[in-house]
C-alpha cells in the first residue's frame, strides 16, 4: 500500500439533525495517518450516522469533512476513496471471490490487465489467496468477512470504515478476527475507522477509542486510558463492569465511603457530587498479597457463580450495597473464594481508585 492509504483524517463541528432530532451534536475528531479509531457507544449515540458523514452516505447539516489536505465534505462516496466494510458484508452472491474483490477496480475504471495482481495481493493480504474461483455459498462467515475486507483495502483507499462488521459471527470467531484485523491493521499501514457497540472488541482492537452518547463525543482516548480514566459515570459504567457508588469527598486524594477513606492516586474531580467506580477486574480478595497501601472493604460473601475462565464472586457491604470481582477460575483460587454467607475483606489500589463526577 502506498502513502495515499496512510491520509489521516479530520471531522471539524460535525452535527446532523433530523427536524428536531439531533443524531449528531458539534462533533470534532482527529484520526491520525494510520490510526484505528473505533466510534464506541449505545444504539442512538451517533455513531453511524457519524461513520455515515465520513463515508458520504450522510450529509451532515453543519461542519466539514478532511481526509488528508482535500475537503470531502460534499464529496460523494465514489469520490472519496474511502474502503467500506458493512455489516452484512453486501458482498455479491453471483460473482466469484476474484470477481467480488475486483468489482472497485473494475468501477474505477481500471484496466483489465492490472486487476488480477491487484486481487492477487489483497487476498493474499488476508489469507485467501487460491480462492479466486470460490463462489461467496461456499465460503464460511469468517472467510466472507475476509473477502470483503479484501474489497475495501483492494484499491488503496486513503481510508478504511468498518460498520460492525464482526457482529454476525460466533464469540470465537468474533475474538479470533478481532486479532486478524489487528494484524492486518498493522501490515496496511492503513487509517481506519470503526464502529462497534461491543466493548470488549473496542478496547483490543484500537489504538484510541472515541466514546459517543446521545450525539455527543464524550471521551477519545487510549484503551488504556479510557478504561483506567474515565471522564465521567456514563463512560465508567459503559466501559467493563463497574459499580458506581455515592461517596464524599475527604481531602484532595481521598474519599469516605461509609465508615472508610478510601485513597486514590489521582486528584478528585472538581465536582460537588462524586461517584466511586468500582471495576469487577480491579477488586481483588485482601490477601497477603494485596498491596500494603491498598484500601480495604468488609463485606459479605452473596453469591459465587462459575463462569469458566473465571468466577465471578458478589458480596455485600455493609448498607447492602452489591460489589462484584473477577477471579481467576482455576483450582487455587476457586479454594481461596469463600461460600456465601461468610464475611470477606477486600482490598482496591489506590491506583484502581477511580472517583468520577456523579
Amino acid at each position: 500500500m502506498d502513502a495515499r492509504a496512510k491520509a489521516g483524517v479530520s471531522i471539524r463541528s460535525a452535527a446532523k439533525r433530523y427536524g428536531a432530532m439531533v443524531a449528531l451534536d458539534d462533533v470534532s475528531l482527529d484520526v491520525a495517518q494510520g490510526e484505528f479509531v473505533s466510534l464506541l457507544g449505545p444504539s442512538g449515540s451517533g455513531k453511524t450516522t457519524l461513520l455515515g458523514i465520513l463515508g458520504g452516505f450522510v450529509q451532515p447539516s453543519a461542519g466539514s469533512v478532511w481526509v488528508g489536505e482535500r475537503d470531502i465534505t460534499f464529496a460523494p462516496p465514489h469520490k472519496r476513496n474511502i474502503g467500506m466494510v458493512f455489516q452484512s458484508y453486501a458482498l455479491f452472491p453471483h460473482m466469484t471471490v476474484g470477481e467480488n474483490v475486483a468489482f472497485p477496480l473494475r468501477a474505477r475504471g481500471e484496466p483489465k490487465a492490472g486487476r488480477a495482481g491487484k486481487v492477487t495481493e489483497a487476498l493474499e493480504m488476508v489469507e485467501l489467496r487460491g480462492y479466486e474461483h470460490r463462489r461467496i455459498s461456499e465460503l464460511s462467515g469468517g472467510q466472507r468477512q475476509r473477502v470483503a475486507l479484501a474489497r475495501a483495502i483492494v484499491f488503496e483507499p486513503q481510508l478504511i470504515l468498518m460498520d460492525e462488521p464482526l457482529s454476525a459471527l460466533d464469540k470465537q470467531l468474533r475474538e479470533t478476527m478481532q486479532i486478524e484485523l489487528r494484524r492486518l491493521h498493522r501490515r496496511l499501514g492503513a487509517t481506519i475507522v470503526y464502529v462497534t457497540h461491543d466493548q470488549r472488541e473496542a478496547l483490543t482492537m484500537s489504538d484510541r477509542v472515541a466514546v459517543l452518547k446521545d450525539g455527543k463525543l464524550v471521551q477519545v482516548d487510549t484503551p488504556e486510558r479510557l478504561y483506567d480514566r474515565p471522564c465521567n459515570a456514563f463512560v465508567a459504567s459503559f466501559i467493563g463492569e463497574a459499580t458506581l457508588l455515592p461517596v464524599e469527598r475527604a481531602g484532595d486524594d481521598a474519599v469516605r465511603l461509609g465508615d472508610a477513606v478510601l485513597r486514590t492516586a489521582y486528584p478528585l474531580p472538581r465536582a460537588d457530587k462524586l461517584l466511586l467506580a468500582v471495576q469487577t477486574e480491579k477488586l481483588v480478595i485482601d490477601a497477603d498479597d494485596a498491596p500494603p497501601d491498598a484500601n480495604r472493604l468488609s463485606a459479605r460473601v452473596t453469591e459465587v457463580l462459575y463462569q469458566g475462565e473465571s468466577l465471578r464472586v458478589f458480596a455485600a457491604l455493609g448498607d447492602g450495597t452489591i460489589l462484584s470481582l473477577r477471579q481467576p477460575g482455576n483450582h487455587a483460587s476457586r479454594q481461596r473464594v469463600p461460600p456465601p454467607g461468610t464475611p470477606l475483606r477486600v482490598a482496591l489500589s489506590p491506583r484502581d481508585t477511580i472517583v468520577v463526577p456523579a
